[in-house]
């Protein structure tokens, strides 16, 4: 039997459970999910991102990723080609309109990191983020080198 207390998958489980529910409340009064939120930050970070990459990066399906996609492109806060210029891709960008709703989020979603992290040292900050990357990198078979190249 695991013990709950002292098992760092249940811990790290409560934790991204909380974090969602307190990212969710601060994005809903905006008219965003933290999905919605995630999808704008990868535009804004790596523009052009076809439907795929942007459904891995925010943790969804392909096909939750379309309609997301679609709901955005209809509201004016992305943009996407008519046609692919190349193979079937149809590449996403940031509207003007898109960069204002992301510049809100973003600012209601530091606010929540800020209280997540508000009772730790900036030493603290780095042992977690050291000790997450060693973790995911355990869980994903990617190697020391690449861990290397994360910020």
């Amino acid at each position: 039997m695991i013990d709950l207390e002292t098992s760092l998958g249940y811990l790290l489980k409560e934790a991204s459970s909380a974090l969602r529910s307190a990212m969710e409340a601060v994005l809903r009064p905006l008219g965003m999910t933290v999905t919605h939120y995630a999808c704008l930050e990868l535009l804004a970070q790596r523009p052009g991102l076809s439907n795929s990459e942007l459904a891995r990066g925010a943790f969804v399906t392909r096909q939750s990723m379309n309609v997301l996609l679609q709901t955005l492109e209809q509201d004016g806060s992305v943009t996407r080609p008519a046609e692919a210029r190349v193979g079937r891709a149809l590449p996403a960008e940031l509207t003007p309109l898109g960069r204002e709703r992301l510049e809100a989020a973003s600012t209601a979603v530091r606010a929540v990191e800020d209280r997540m992290v508000g009772g730790m040292t900036p030493q603290e900050q780095e042992a977690a983020r050291s000790a997450l990357r060693s973790m995911i990198a355990a869980l994903t078979g990617r190697g020391d080198a690449e861990r290397a190249e994360e910020p």
